[in-house]
């Protein structure tokens, strides 16, 4: 059985690679009862595909920061309160 450490590395390393069929099996016997490492997987997923969107200038890619900044939400607002 895979410890998380292992998990956490094949996950990050099939993105780059193919895995061989004895790590694909052991990485998803693992998955399979371990959540920390289930959602690590979703959570790498997600950032790979939000970044795809924002490197090929997607519409909607980064609209939401943007958003933010100009509701007063953003990192300029907090320079700006009175101390």
């Amino acid at each position: 059985m895979l410890t998380c450490k292992q998990a956490t590395r094949l996950v990050s390393e099939a993105l780059d690679r193919p895995l061989s069929l004895r790590e694909r099996l052991g990485l998803r016997a693992h998955l399979m009862i371990c959540a920390g490492c289930a959602q690590f997987e979703r959570q790498l997923g997600f950032l790979r595909a939000a970044s795809k969107r924002f490197a090929s200038g997607a519409p909607g890619a980064g609209d939401e920061a943007e958003d933010e900044a100009s509701a007063g939400n953003g990192p300029d607002r907090r320079d700006q309160r009175p101390h």
